[in-house]
């Protein structure tokens, strides 16, 4: 092999691998400080590509449980309103039961009808007043509702539900009950025992739709879950792997460094010849 000073091939040649090393070490070091292995597309196209699909499904799935549990709050909200007037109305049938029996006087009857009134006025108002957002929800003009509780579109990823309920006094057949005489007092009961026994019925809807959706629930979250270890195994830094990769790049590199400070001097051994 003859000696030239124009060309320096060893000295080209350990740049060469010395860009490779640097390469290698500052993708090692972006993958670590980043967390993701893919730092840009041409590492793994499909992988890439892939995890972008994962990554819009994972935030459908959380918006979807986001809708799915204000659901479930809109439904506690008419099951409590609900619940304070079956609370009314088990004490407007005490009221009833006590002003039924002779040891009160019609005096006294006044006074457990009064109470009775309010009573009714108050149950009317809670049914009239109970709200989610703008939607009212015990006064029958609540009307259809559709709840979308997944990351996708189509009619299989949303809940319908019919939200008639309606609790007014008039509905449940309270509003024009008194107990200011014995035998109104023992009609009253049977008029209560219905109206208990439709606000049961509204309370066990609004609990069979809170049932499904904290099923729903449950279910995104499953999803959540493995929606996100699959997106974590294609796109996830492996940190035991790149710290190597970045260790075995920086030696290599200082190696690379000391060749090439040789090669470079390799054209010096032409003046010995001159």
């Amino acid at each position: 092999m003859g000696l030239r000073i124009a060309t320096n091939t060893a000295s080209i040649a350990a740049q060469r691998v010395l860009g490779k090393q640097q390469k290698r070490q500052e993708h090692a070091s972006q993958a670590l400080a980043s967390g993701s292995r893919i730092v840009n597309a041409a590492d793994d196209a499909a992988g890439l590509a892939i995890s972008e699909s994962f990554k819009g499904q994972l935030r459908g799935i959380s918006a979807a449980r986001n809708n799915a549990n204000n659901a479930i709050s809109f439904s506690q909200v008419g099951e409590g309103g609900l619940n304070e007037m079956s609370n009314i109305l088990v004490r407007i049938r005490e009221l009833g039961v006590q002003a039924a029996s002779d040891t009160v006087s019609d005096v006294e009857r006044g006074f457990l009808d009064q109470e009775a009134q309010m009573l009714i006025e108050e149950a009317d108002r809670i049914a009239r007043t109970t709200t989610f957002g703008n939607t009212k929800l015990l006064d029958g003009t609540g009307g259809k509702m559709e709840f979308h509780v997944g990351a996708y579109g189509g009619e299989d990823n949303v809940i319908a539900v019919d939200f008639d309920a309606d609790a007014t006094t008039g509905t449940l057949g309270i509003d024009g009950i008194s107990v200011s005489d014995k035998s109104g007092a023992r009609s009253t009961l049977q008029s209560v025992d219905d109206a208990i026994s439709k606000v049961s019925a509204l309370r066990a809807s609004f609990g069979a739709m809170q049932s499904r959706m904290e099923s729903t629930v449950s279910n995104l979250d499953i999803s959540y879950e493995n929606l996100s270890a699959a997106n974590s195994r294609i796109r996830d830094t492996d940190i035991a792997k790149e710290t190597a990769e970045m260790a075995s790049a920086s030696i290599l590199q200082n190696t690379a460094v000391s060749v090439l400070a040789q090669a470079n001097q390799i054209p010096n051994v032409a003046l010995k010849l001159i």
